[in-house]
């Protein structure tokens, strides 16, 4: 019976539990993946680099095993800053901590950052990699160098070519994943879905607006804060500052007579009240503070680890 095989030499089902950690550089379909594989929007999406900037738990049980997906930012070799400093610490240190790793590249290029993180990554556990966007590249034998290279990289358990935004062989990466799991018996109960409270997820939505709406206008540092988080019994009310480091920032979140952060402010909402299944009230404000995203213990104060 080899090690992967989940039935005991009784008959039973083993049941097996444990922390898979998805990485890679920023956007490669992360947030995409661990939002497909949990079946609900817990990680926020857009094409801006390094939009996801925390680990994300996104918790996906199985009648055979629960996997524990951590979600982190992008690993990028642009190191210069505080803020990609910790967020680049943040993704080595899931990958060190989890049982399975599963690293993602984007299916049209190998780059050097990938070469990089791959070389990072732990050796005493298994590691998956899966080459997403798989829809994007027409001709499938132009996939074979891209695997070859990355084999030469590191010994891979697997190389799964995935769509993340279709489903494509989703379904086999999660079995790859679950067969490397240890025995174990489950973390959190069969319906949650992640650690994360509602506070968090609001932040993390105003976020993912301010990157979709504003694109490439959007300063790199900007982040939100919640001032106040109200739990009413059939209404949330929420106090977000967006915050950025110099008035023309703040006038670019704000747009011509506030219109931006209007707009901003009701996509957010509408996400919100379709996630929490309630009437929410949000209240949006854009503050300036100078240098919070060049300084450590700022950065930990709102929340980055």
């Amino acid at each position: 019976m080899s090690e992967h095989d989940d039935a005991s030499a009784d008959g039973e089902r083993t049941f097996r539990c444990g922390y898979v950690a998805i990485v890679g550089r920023p956007n490669v379909g992360k947030s995409t993946l661990l939002n497909r594989l949990v079946g609900q929007k817990l990680s926020i999406t857009s094409r801006r680099p390094q939009t996801t900037r925390h680990r994300i738990l996104g918790v996906l049980t199985r009648p055979d095993a629960q996997l524990l997906f951590l979600d982190t930012p992008g690993y990028q070799t642009r190191t210069g800053g505080a803020l990609n400093r910790v967020l680049n610490r943040t993704a080595q240190q899931v990958a060190q901590d989890a049982d399975v790793v599963v690293m993602v590249c984007d299916a049209t290029s190998w780059t050097r950052a990938d070469e990089q993180l791959a070389g990072l990554l732990p050796d005493d556990r298994p590691v998956l990699l899966a080459v997403n966007k798989v829809d994007a590249v027409r001709d499938k034998a132009k996939l074979l160098p891209l695997v070859e290279h990355a084999s030469k990289v590191r010994a891979f358990d697997e190389i799964v070519p995935i769509s993340a935004r279709s489903g494509r062989q989703v379904e086999l990466l999660v079995d790859l994943c679950v067969a490397r799991l240890p025995e174990g018996e489950r973390v959190h109960a069969d319906d949650d879905l992640t650690d994360r409270g509602e506070r968090f997820l609001a932040s993390e939505l105003i976020r993912e607006k301010l990157f979709r709406l504003l694109g490439d206008e959007l300063p790199y540092a900007s982040t939100v804060v919640i001032e106040r988080f109200e739990e009413l019994p059939k209404l949330r009310r929420v106090f977000a500052t967006v915050l950025v480091e110099r008035d023309a920032q703040k006038a670019i979140v704000l747009g011509a007579s506030g219109e931006r952060i209007k707009r901003i402010a009701t996509e957010a909402r509408i996400d919100l009240e379709r996630l929490l299944g309630m009437p929410v009230y949000l209240e949006l404000f854009v503050k300036v503070r100078s240098g919070w995203a060049d300084d450590e213990q700022s950065l930990r104060a709102y929340g980055y680890e």
